[in-house]
């Protein structure tokens, strides 16, 4: 498992080779942070874990991403897929800052079919119980 310092050195180096314009006006940058984050409807018997999510509040434009999330859901995984979620996670939420820039909300809008996959899936469990 990786620590936390060796999770942020891989992050950075991913968040150092994509393209300068990605980040125009992310003034508060790619937070990393230590805790795990579950997802407001997480079920306790199939958690639903926030790996990132992308903000925009008096603070300014960042993106937060949850270290304990990604080893709580992937710490079991080879080392070369855990940075392909990383790289996937990070290009997720900036794709949200550049359609926030757009005054586009299709990924917004694909995250909550998601969400809605998610929930239905849980309910199917629930009532096969």
């Amino acid at each position: 498992m990786l620590t936390f310092d060796e999770f942020g050195d891989i992050l950075e180096e991913i968040a150092h080779n994509m393209p300068e314009d990605l980040y125009k006006r992310l003034n508060g940058g790619v937070i990393l942070l230590p805790e795990e984050k579950l997802h407001s409807e997480s079920s306790q018997d199939y958690p639903l874990y926030i790996l990132g999510e992308y903000h925009i509040n008096h603070l300014g434009r960042y993106v937060n991403m949850y270290y304990g999330s990604f080893m709580s859901t992937f710490a079991d995984m080879p080392l070369e897929y855990l940075k392909e979620r990383m790289e996937h996670t990070l290009k997720h939420e900036l794709l949200h800052h550049l359609e926030s820039l757009a005054g586009e909300r299709g990924l917004e809008i694909d995250d909550e079919r998601r969400l809605n996959k998610y929930r239905a899936r849980i309910q199917r469990r629930q009532s096969q119980q």
